[in-house]
């Protein structure tokens, strides 16, 4: 018998224990396969530009990796983006998710079916918004990030008061009750304050004052008793160009003077009739008086306040949307009580004749956002959603085509939706592009949107929150909200 083989056994036997503590050793340090890749996709944003071939990887609700797309790949699952587009999660800047209940539950997702990731609410009162926003801000909630003001900040007159449309506005009669508001406001968690038509300059100095205060973004439409190049500089953003045509008119002085008079309501006018008479008597006229250096002077004073036109409600007598090949797709995704009256109007539009419409004032809306933005003007994407025919979702998509029609490049138009509404609220380091360390929302698309923005809808999964949606499961959450809302 060897005695040597003998004496080697106990170190022989030993062999494969040793090898396989090893094998465990080197495993436990090769780092864990967790995450999803999206792999060899053209990537897309208005801060990069233009990216091909990389592959985006996300864990949690966040950009871990962007890398070549022939880099070494150590994730849990891979979504194969060979010849589609990656681009950032899209905002609706404007959108009232309490303004119609019928629309209010559906709102999140349909939004999510369109690729828009975060909303920003301009008006709702808080006993009605506020569950809302808790609801969407919940940890398993399925739900673009939402962004709130509370209820519209008008003056002693409420245009929004309930009586003929939804409450949706509270009175600031004096600078005292208005300081008082936001306050509160701030108290119950708002992002920002939202300062409507009716208030006076000294209310609207009080507003403006204790929201810098408390640091709280500013939105506003212009102040019927103010002219836009007076107001504007004061807040952050402005709502759908409106009242900036009496500030572009040769005859501005006079038409200020007249509203100053108008507005002391010797009629006793409620709130919405007296701003609607105002706006009847004044737009148009002062668009026929249009003086191209009244209106630099104005856009200069506006150069740091993002304009948010709401081309798709502005100038929507220039594209109807029932005339649309998408519209009735869009109709589809609502719940059956939300759709059926936009489906009557539908049917009684397509089958009438055409109306000849007056569109002076739709075309003044394309004009005037190209003349801004071509003045360095930020411009912001927002649709005023769901009111006058504006489907959660869809209605952004059209928006995006007038900015387009209006003079901005495709980029600059996905800038709109992106970049612009994460500035507004100082979040361009975590949101707006496509990049390490920010925020896993993002949109899969078919076809190029810089070729054609309208492909911006061509959807083939979405990312929010980190959560992946192929279009089965957006089908799914539609159905699922669809069959909530009976």
């Amino acid at each position: 018998m060897n005695l040597q083989k003998l004496n080697d056994w106990p170190q022989l036997a030993a062999a494969p224990v040793i090898l396989a503590g090893l094998t465990i050793l080197v495993a436990s340090c090769q780092p864990a396969t967790i995450g999803t890749a999206i792999t060899n996709v053209t990537v897309i944003d208005a801060v990069n530009g233009v990216r091909d071939n990389q592959t985006v990887i996300f864990a949690g609700d966040e950009i871990t990796a962007i890398q070549p797309a022939n880099a070494e790949l150590n994730v849990a699952e891979t979504i194969d983006g060979t010849g589609k587009y990656l681009i950032p999660g899209l905002w609706d800047f404007h959108v009232h998710l309490t303004y119609d209940d019928r629309f209010t539950e559906s709102m999140p997702s349909v939004f999510l079916s369109y690729g828009i990731t975060s909303v920003r609410d301009t008006g709702g009162l808080m006993h009605k918004v506020l569950p809302v926003v808790q609801t969407m801000r919940a940890d398993d909630a399925l739900a673009p990030r939402v962004f709130f003001a509370g209820p519209l900040l008008d003056g002693n007159f409420v245009v929004y008061d309930g009586d003929g449309r939804p409450e949706i506005g509270v009175q600031n009669a004096t600078p005292e009750q208005a300081r008082e508001t936001i306050a509160s406001l701030k108290e119950q968690g708002v992002d920002f304050i939202k300062i409507y038509e009716m208030v006076s300059p000294e209310v609207f100095e009080a507003m403006v004052e204790t929201a810098n205060q408390l640091e709280l973004p500013i939105d506003s439409h212009v102040p019927l008793a103010m002219r836009a190049s007076t107001a504007g500089p004061l807040v952050d953003s402005i709502e759908h160009l409106r009242n900036i045509e009496m500030d572009c008119a040769s005859d501005t002085p006079a038409l200020h003077e007249e509203r100053l008079e108008r507005l002391k309501n010797p009629d006793g006018l409620s709130g919405a009739d007296l701003r609607s008479s105002l706006h009847n008597l004044q737009r148009l006229a002062a668009i026929v008086n249009y003086d191209q250096e009244r209106c630099d002077e104005t856009l200069k004073a506006l150069e740091s306040t993002t304009q948010v036109p709401t081309l798709r409600l502005l100038s929507m007598s220039l594209a109807p949307p029932w005339l649309r090949d998408d519209w009735d797709d869009a109709l589809s995704r609502l719940p059956a009580e939300a759709a059926d009256p936009w489906v009557e109007v539908t049917a009684e539009r397509r089958s009438s004749p055409p109306e000849e419409v007056d569109t002076t004032y739709a075309d003044w809306g394309l004009f005037l956002t190209g003349r801004a933005h071509d003045a360095g003007v930020p411009i912001g994407a927002g649709t005023d959603t769901p009111i006058a025919l504006a489907v959660p979702g869809f209605s952004l998509h059209s928006e995006l085509e007038f900015l387009v029609r209006a003079g901005l490049s495709p980029i600059e138009a996905l800038e709109s939706a992106t970049v612009i509404p994460a500035e507004y609220f100082s979040l361009q380091d975590v949101m707006g592009s496509i990049d390490v360390g920010k925020r896993a929302d993002m949109v899969l698309l078919n076809a190029n949107p810089l070729d054609d923005i309208a492909n911006t809808k061509s959807i083939n999964a979405v990312v929010t929150k980190g959560k992946l949606l192929t279009s089965t499961d957006l089908s799914n959450l539609l159905s699922a909200a669809q069959s909530a809302a009976f």
